[in-house]
């Protein structure tokens, strides 16, 4: 079957990890896979590996506008664009990704009798739209024809927009096979707390290194790794500096292979504000790594089973965290109880269950050519 993803873009990133995985799912059981990309963040190399078989187009779709006019014009020829590359890569159906891509699909696909399946990454009541494009969201996502998201509140939270068949399919969790040739090599000595996502405000790591520094002088042998980059990283160092916690607080950079690193950390910590589906946090624990959370909308509740493999803490809640995080560190114990059950979330949400649910969605769309389910159940 031919069909056709798009993105936003391809760079790093946990959606555009996900829509990787599944384009390379897809190609890997021989169908036809073009992958277009809309923006240049990518600098059209993507940045998770691809299938050699499937088709990537980026767009390079350009962003900035001077004024309401030019925004209107420059939106209309993103249009032309998409349309145009959907019209040529001739699918038996188009998957879109993200809200603001998910309405130019929408758009740019109408009249043309191709069925649109729309994906939500994140959980759309805790994600900030401006009026314009939640008008736009209203009037578009009625025409697709499923809507698939991550999580049953996602998807509670969408109601009466969604007109056509709707879907909850969790992420997959992917995490290479164990190579003691790739080790994680110049990390500091002693016990190791890992944080690993977009240094942004919505995932709070400078409240994480506010309560890390409260507790710091009681673990002196206990270090917090931050995989990751992004707009907040001179903050955060320069929060590093003030708190006196350099010997103790280490930013690493974007990581292109993060997996050693996670086969080596005693403890992973996740502070966001809000979640889709976190990919960091399940690579985590299926590293073997025992996890605590905020317990924000909307993922972690159904990733952490709560004191079974894993810790959730109140939203936001810097004194729960600091409580929990003493436990856990304290206690060597408790750590390898849950670190004994982590790795089970490699069964509860596998690929081959999540290439199932994309192949029930597909084929409930009746396409001439359905894509023939990898698991029954």
């Amino acid at each position: 079957m031919r069909l056709t993803l798009i993105s936003s873009h391809l760079g790093c990133g946990g959606a555009e990890r996900i829509i990787s995985i599944l384009a390379n799912g897809w190609s890997e059981q021989g169908h036809d896979v073009t992958l277009v990309s809309l923006y240049p963040f990518d600098a059209g190399t993507p940045f998770f590996p691809l299938h050699r078989a499937i088709r990537h187009r980026p767009l390079g779709l350009a962003t900035g506008s001077s004024g309401p006019l030019e925004a209107v014009a420059a939106n209309l020829g993103r249009l032309r664009g998409l349309r145009s590359e959907i019209v040529r890569s001739e699918p038996k159906a188009v998957i879109s990704f993200s809200g603001r891509t998910n309405i130019r699909v929408l758009l740019a696909s109408l009249g043309l009798g191709i069925p649109v399946v729309i994906c939500e990454r994140t959980d759309p009541g805790h994600f900030e739209m401006s009026w314009q494009w939640r008008l736009l969201r209203g009037l578009t996502y009625p025409l697709a024809d499923a809507v698939c998201c991550q999580t049953p509140a996602a998807l509670r939270w969408l109601g009466s927009l969604v007109r056509g068949r709707s879907y909850v399919v969790p992420n997959p969790v992917v995490v290479p096979a164990a190579d003691r040739s790739r080790t994680a090599s110049g990390l500091p000595a002693g016990r190791r707390l890992v944080a690993m996502g977009r240094l942004h405000p919505v995932k709070q790591f400078d409240l994480l290194i506010d309560v890390f520094g409260g507790i710091s002088r009681s673990f002196p042998d206990w270090h917090l790794l931050v995989l990751g980059d992004g707009p907040m990283r001179r903050e955060l160092a320069g929060q590093i500096d003030r708190l006196h916690l350099g010997r103790q607080v280490h930013l690493l950079g974007l990581v292109r292979d993060p997996f050693p690193i996670l086969r080596a950390g005693d403890l992973f910590v996740m502070t966001s504000s809000r979640e889709g589906f976190p990919g960091a946090l399940c690579e985590a624990m299926a590293c073997g790594m025992p996890a605590v959370s905020f317990d924000c909308p909307s993922g972690p509740a159904c990733i952490i089973r709560d004191g079974v493999d894993g810790v959730l803490v109140p939203p936001n809640d810097g004194v729960s965290l600091s409580v929990a995080l003493r436990r856990l560190m304290t206690d060597d114990a408790v750590r390898e109880r849950l670190r004994a059950r982590a790795p089970e979330i490699l069964d509860r949400y596998s690929l081959e269950k999540f290439l199932s649910a994309w192949s029930r969605i597909l084929d409930d769309l009746r396409l001439p050519c359905c894509l023939s389910p990898v698991l029954d159940g």
